[in-house]
């Protein structure tokens, strides 16, 4: 899967990175989420195990963590998961 860089053009740069995490959010209409919201997973199962919709916690594929204009560093939703 390709997917978008947001960090020049530099093909083995490896700022920016693709991980599976659970993101706590309300809801799913965002693309971007802040570092504290984001909690990096080692696999797809594991994003899916640790995931919770009740406490508003979704599996994704992200990539970053990106820096933005104001300092923040920020992940970028590539998808959200769903159980297989």
């Amino acid at each position: 899967m390709d997917f978008p860089r947001t960090h020049g053009s530099d093909p083995e740069s490896s700022v920016v990175e693709k991980h599976y995490a659970v993101i706590y959010v309300p809801g799913k209409k965002r693309a971007r989420f802040p570092e504290n919201c984001v909690e990096i997973m080692d696999s797809y199962s594991s994003a899916i195990a640790q995931a919770n919709v009740r406490e508003q916690r979704y599996p994704a594929l992200v990539y970053g963590p990106s820096r933005s204009s104001e300092g923040f560093r920020l992940f970028y939703l590539i998808e959200w998961l769903e159980e297989a």
